[in-house]
């Protein structure tokens, strides 16, 4: 029989701080993570759940210069937002701190110096970009310039977000600082490296012959991968002004690269949860399993990097396992914090309030654990009103208002177990050992999908035994059926709680009962005859096609606020004389009257004074961007010697000039304060 560990440290990627976090974050990382950690406490296991911002990096930096704060105001703002959000949604942190913490400092600093002075770092003199006008090194992401794949002019030093591709800031064409502006320089600097190439033979003995057998495919492939394709030193120190400094003499204006010092951050906050030493024993004993749970673009940085850190430092314990999903899409296209492309959680926490385990079921059932998966507005309805509603809390409302129906809300008597009964009974029994194994191997959807089995056998049971009709002939009986149902609920309370705690707390208090261990889930017995059972209670409700409609709506919005973010302008059209110029009689008018063209869609009849002696009859296809009520009164450009035309029996003495953006909306042309009808426009 497998012994099991003493104790678990279980993490959760860092989210950085420079925004909000979203569901491809919760898929990936956050919400499987607190199914593993749940299920471990409903277990009595010991388990420590650690997580924090990530709160150092350029980003920050970036963001901090765009919103003109400091960095440390950015990370205090997102900081509380993400805090906040997973709280209510219900993740169960035992710790959710912060790196830029002082512990974190300390323990970051006092990392870097036991390697140091190991002689663990090798140190390496290269050229890089300096901005000799604001007087700075410069990271890849503060050089922008010409990317050499597609021409983006504003392409970054990392990578070009037009085209995609990974860059080196010396493969730029025309390198410029978001400082200055002014083309950088190179300088020679100073750094630390890791030496990643002299732990490969380790790391593959590790990974590729150690782990093959209980690492996911996807997370022990990429790492195979990146052993296969050679291992080269990695800077762990940058220059930079914000994050934590170098322990070092020599190292002044250079701190510890974000991705160096970040998981650290699982250490310091372990210590700013546990007293003096106690949190020794969650990162150094070997007793102890430590589990990450990551989003698969962090593979590299858990799997290798921190281990390697962790082995050269020589006091830590190494992963057991690393988890990590794979990305969840939306509506069909990436997630894209920078086209504003997701469901940010504190918006939908906003947008459903009281359904965030609506979000984790979905989520979880849809979960991205070995593929890419897609998230939509109507799968997430559809759900929600088929599985949720219609099958989970079908199953407990008709058990419970039966109960209250024909016993008094007491749980009735079991006179004489029939065989259907029995075997009820006896799958009720399996499920907590069912759903543990697929917990414990991180197959957390079938995990769920094999929970919600428990409430089909419980649908079903009632469909067969039909105990409304039963009551009519035979109450013992229906009292029977009805005990039986209520042990598969109560079974229900302590099942459901890693996926659906805030609906496993209601159905407990429903069910006036305490969830139990995991092992006591499927007791036959958890609701004796007689227990008084609290009035139903509805766990979730339809989600109405307008709901959903509303989200969708949002997301078209941002689709087509980015595809006018990204428009180009027209190319210019061919050059005109002055002389051609100065024919054009162009004119300000005022709109007198405005009305309709019978039988069109487009056409509008305007009448508008221009200071001569007649006003001018126009007719303009602007119908669908324009009520004629709204243009009267309104001034406008008019080119006035435009040889007047016949339309539908109108004749139009002008045009009006209009600006079209890029969606095809138009806007009137405009003074920006009122003058005299026939002003012209010089």
């Amino acid at each position: 029989m497998q012994t099991l560990p003493q104790r678990y440290t279980v993490t959760a990627a860092l989210p950085y701080a420079n925004g909000p976090v979203h569901i491809g974050h919760l898929a990936g990382v956050y919400l499987p993570a607190d199914i593993y950690v749940r299920y471990l406490r409903a277990q009595q296991r010991d388990v420590k759940f650690i997580c924090g911002s990530d709160e150092h990096g350029v980003p920050i930096t970036i963001r901090a210069q765009k919103e003109g704060v400091t960095p440390q105001q950015v990370v205090d703002k997102y900081h509380a937002i993400i805090k906040d959000s997973f709280q209510e949604f219900g993740v169960s942190f035992d710790i959710y701190s912060r790196t830029s913490s002082e512990t974190h400092a300390e323990t970051a600093s006092g990392f870097f110096r036991k390697l140091y002075d190991d002689n663990k770092f090798i140190e390496q003199v290269s050229e890089q970009y300096y901005d000799e006008k604001a007087g700075q090194f410069l990271a890849d992401r503060y050089i922008v310039g010409t990317c050499p794949h597609c021409g983006n002019e504003n392409a970054y030093g990392d990578q070009c977000e037009k085209c995609g591709s990974s860059l080196s800031p010396s493969e730029l064409i025309n390198p410029r600082s978001m400082l200055s502006g002014n083309q950088p320089v190179l300088r020679e600097t100073k750094h630390w490296y890791l030496p990643l190439d002299q732990y490969e033979p380790w790391l593959r003995e590790w990974i590729v012959e150690g782990h093959k057998q209980d690492w996911k495919t996807n997370v022990y492939g990429q790492c195979k991968s990146w052993l296969d394709q050679g291992l080269h030193p990695r800077a762990v120190t940058r220059d930079l002004d914000w994050g934590v400094p170098v322990p070092v003499a020599g190292a002044e204006g250079k701190v510890l690269y974000v991705w160096f010092d970040a998981p650290i951050g699982y250490i310091s906050a372990t210590k700013d949860l546990l007293p003096g030493d106690a949190w020794k024993p969650y990162w150094q004993d070997a007793g102890t399993k430590l589990v990450h749970f990551i989003g698969k673009d962090n593979i590299v940085f858990h799997c290798i990097i921190f281990p390697t850190m962790l082995k050269a430092h020589g006091d830590y314990i190494l992963p057991d396992n690393v988890p990590a999903n794979e990305f969840l899409n939306l509506e069909g296209d990436k997630i894209s914090t920078s086209r504003n492309w997701a469901v940010w959680l504190h918006e939908y926490l906003q947008d459903f309030p009281g359904k965030a385990d609506v979000l984790r079921y979905v989520l979880c059932a849809n979960a991205p654990e070995t593929k890419d998966n897609d998230f939509t507005w109507k799968d997430f309805q559809a759900r929600n009103n088929n599985e949720l509603v219609a099958n989970l809390g079908n199953f407990v409302n008709r058990a419970v208002v039966l109960t209250h129906k024909f016993f008094e809300g007491k749980v009735p008597d079991a006179v004489g177990f029939t065989t259907e009964d029995e075997d009820v009974l006896r799958q009720l029994a399996e499920f907590p050992q069912r759903v543990g194994d697929l917990i414990e191997a991180y197959r957390f959807r079938d995990a769920l999908n094999e929970l919600m089995n428990l409430t089909r056998l419980g649908n079903k049971y009632l469909a067969d035994m039909e105990p409304w009709k039963l009551i009519k002939t035979d109450q013992a009986r229906t009292g029977t059926v009805l005990h039986v149902a209520l042990q598969l609920a109560a079974g229900l309370v302590t099942l459901l709680e890693p996926f659906l705690p805030a609906s496993a707390d209601k159905l407990g208090q429903m069910l006036n009962l305490e969830k139990s261990s995991w092992p006591q889930a499927g007791r036959p017995d958890a609701l004796p005859a007689g227990h008084q059972l609290q009035p139903a209670a509805l766990l979730f409700d339809k989600i109405e096609d307008a709901t959903v409609e509303a989200q969708v709506q949002k997301l078209l919005d941002t689709k087509k606020a980015n595809e006018l973010a990204a428009a180009v302008a027209a190319p210019a059209k061919a050059d005109i004389s002055f002389e051609q110029f100065q024919q054009m009689d162009l004119r300000i008018g005022t709109i007198t009257a405005a009305e309709k063209v019978a039988k069109t869609k487009k056409l509008l009849k305007l009448t508008v004074d221009l200071g001569l002696p007649e006003p001018r009859t126009i007719v303009s296809g602007i119908a669908e961007h324009f009520l004629p009520e709204a243009l009267i009164g309104q001034q406008v450009q008019v080119l006035l010697n435009l040889a007047p035309r016949e339309i539908k029996g109108i004749q139009s003495q002008g045009m009006l000039l209009m600006a079209e953006n890029a969606d095809g909306v138009l806007s009137l042309m405009q003074p920006s304060s009122a003058v005299l009808p026939g002003s012209g426009v010089a």
